[in-house]
C-alpha cells in the first residue's frame, strides 16, 4: 500500500521541507513536537501535530518508542525521520518494521553496516573503494606501531560518531597516547562507544560527497557530487555542486566508487557517500556514508531537477522509477547555511525571538527555512534556521545571485551568521574555487570574527 499518512520525526527546516513535499504529492502529514515547538511553523502546516514531550531532546524527538506510538496513535502508515536525531538510528527502523509502519530510509540492517565507521570501512574494501590509510587500535602498543606505520601527522576518529567529536589531530608521534585518551574519553561520552581508530592526516584535502538513490534491490544512481569543504569545526557551513576545479577523470571514478559502496549494501534509500579528496596526490579516500537526507541536498535538487524528499517516499512505496540516464546537471548551485550564533562572540549560540525576517527573493534563489516574524529560537537544539540557495547556469551566475541574496536577507532579534557568511563568499579564494577544508581557519585567522 502507498504511503497515505506519516508522521515527520523532527522539526525546524526539514520538517516543513518534508511537508512540503507531501502536501504536492496528496500525502498527510502528522508532526512530532516538543513542547517548545508546539508553534513553529511546522506545526502550523501539518494536517496535524502530536506532542512527543518536553523540550529537551532525550524527553522528546529521541525517545523511539514514543516515536513510533505517535505514528500508530495517529494512524500514520509511515514515518520519515529527517536527518539528525533519530535519522540514522538501526532501533527506529526496526520497531518500525516490527510494528508494520514503513519507514521512510534505509534498512536496519543497512544503518548498522554504515554507522560503525570500521565496518563501513571494510564494506568499502570489499567494494573496491579506496580508504584512508590507517585502521582500529584496541592498545597504546597497536597505536603505536600503526602510527609509525602511517608516519604523522595522523588522525584519531571516533568509529561510533561524526561532526567532529572524538576526532584529534596528533601531530608529533610523542603525543599520540595522550592524545588518544582525551579522543576515547570524548567518544564515549558524545556515543557510549569509546572505540577509534587512526587515519592518515591529508593536510590539504577537499570534502566531496556524492548524492546516491537505491531501490534495495542492488540497483544504485547517482545524482552528481557536492563540495563541502567549507567546514569550521568539522561543520559545513558552505555547500556546492558541481565540485569546482575537480579533474573530470577523478570526477568520474569518485561517483563510481560511491555508486559501487551503495550497491555492494543493496542500499534502500538515499543516501550520502562522503570522500576526502587529496589534492596533493589527486586521489580520493572513503569517509563514511550518510544513510539520510542530507542538509545539503538542496544544491542538488536544483541542479537536477529532482525533489529528493519526494524519490525517498516513491523506493519507500517500491516505485523508484528513476534512471541514470535521466539525471541530467545543469548549471551550478550555492548554499549557504544560516545559524543563530554570534561570531563575535565565539559563534555561541544565539536563542530568542525573531522580530523580523526578510528572505531574499529573485532568479535562482531559494530559501529553505521554518523561521517568519516572531518565531521562537529555543537554546534545545541545533542553531541552524535557514539555507539560502542559488542557482545559475554556471558558478559565477550562483555566486553572484547568491551574495545578492545574503545582501537583501534581514533577520532581527537574534544573532547570526550572515555578516560571516558574506565574508567567505567575497574570500577571493572562494571565489576562485576549488578550496580545500583549511580554507575557513586561514580566513579566521586573516580577520579574525
Amino acid at each position: 500500500m502507498p504511503v497515505r499518512r506519516v508522521l515527520i520525526a523532527n522539526r525546524g527546516e526539514i520538517a516543513v521541507r518534508i511537508i512540503r513535499t507531501c502536501q504536492k504529492l496528496g500525502i498527510e502529514t502528522v508532526l512530532g513536537v516538543s513542547e517548545a515547538d508546539r508553534a513553529t511553523l511546522g506545526a502550523r502546516m501539518a494536517d496535524r501535530a502530536v506532542c512527543l514531550g518536553p523540550a529537551q531532546p532525550g524527553a522528546s524527538y529521541l525517545k523511539i518508542e514514543t516515536v513510533v506510538q505517535a505514528a500508530l496513535g495517529t494512524r500514520c502508515d509511515a514515518i520519515h525521520p529527517g536527518y539528525g536525531f533519530l535519522s540514522e538510528r538501526a532501533e527506529l527502523a526496526r520497531l518500525c518494521e516490527q510494528e508494520g509502519i514503513t519507514f521512510v530510509g534505509p534498512t536496519a540492517t543497512q544503518i548498522d553496516a554504515v554507522g560503525d565507521k570500521l565496518r563501513a570501512r571494510s564494506e568499502a574494501i570489499a567494494a573496491d573503494v579506496p580508504v584512508v590509510p590507517g585502521g582500529p587500535v584496541n592498545s597504546p602498543e597497536e597505536a603505536r606501531a600503526l602510527a609509525k606505520k602511517i608516519g604523522a601527522p595522523l588522525l584519531i576518529k571516533a568509529v561510533g560518531g561524526g561532526g567532529g567529536r572524538g576526532m584529534k589531530l596528533v601531530e608529533r608521534l610523542e603525543d599520540l597516547i595522550p592524545t588518544m585518551d582525551m579522543a576515547s574519553a570524548e567518544a564515549g561520552a558524545a556515543f557510549g562507544d569509546a572505540r577509534v581508530y587512526l587515519e592518515r592526516y591529508v593536510a590539504q584535502g577537499r570534502h566531496i560527497e556524492v548524492q546516491v538513490l537505491g531501490d534495495g534491490t542492488g540497483r544504485v544512481i547517482h545524482c552528481g557530487e557536492r563540495d563541502c569543504s567549507v567546514q569550521r569545526r568539522y561543520q559545513k557551513l558552505v555547500e556546492e555542486t558541481p565540485a569546482p576545479h575537480l579533474p573530470a577523470a577523478t570526477r568520474e571514478k569518485l561517483l563510481g566508487a560511491a555508486v559501487r559502496f551503495a550497491e555492494r549494501l543493496d542500499y534502500r534509500g538515499a543516501g550520502t557517500v562522503e570522500f576526502l579528496y587529496d589534492v596533493a596526490r589527486d586521489e580520493f579516500y572513503f569517509l563514511e556514508m550518510n544513510a539520510r537526507i542530507q542538509v545539503e541536498h538542496p544544491v542538488t535538487e536544483e541542479v537536477t531537477g529532482i525533489d529528493l524528499i519526494a524519490q525517498q517516499i516513491a523506493i519507500a512505496n517500491g516505485d523508484f522509477r528513476l534512471t541514470q540516464e535521466e539525471i541530467a546537471l545543469n548549471g551550478a548551485a550555492i548554499e549557504c547555511r544560516i545559524n543563530a550564533e554570534d561570531p563575535e562572540n565565539g559563534f555561541m549560540p544565539s536563542p530568542g525571538t525573531v522580530a523580523h525576517v526578510q528572505w531574499p527573493a529573485g532568479d535562482g534563489v531559494r530559501v529553505d527555512s521554518h523561521i517568519v516574524d516572531g518565531a521562537k529560537i529555543p537554546p534545545f537544539y541545533d542553531s541552524m534556521i535557514a539555507k539560502v540557495i542559488a542557482h545559475g547556469p554556471d558558478r559565477a551566475t550562483a555566486l553572484a545571485r547568491l551574495r545578492q541574496a545574503l545582501a537583501d536577507t534581514r533577520i532581527e532579534g537574534v544573532a547570526t551568521n550572515l555578516a560571516f557568511q558574506q565574508r567567505i563568499l567575497a574570500d577571493p579564494a572562494f571565489a576562485e574555487g576549488g578550496i580545500d577544508t583549511g580554507f575557513l581557519a586561514r580566513m579566521m585567522e586573516r580577520e579574525p570574527a
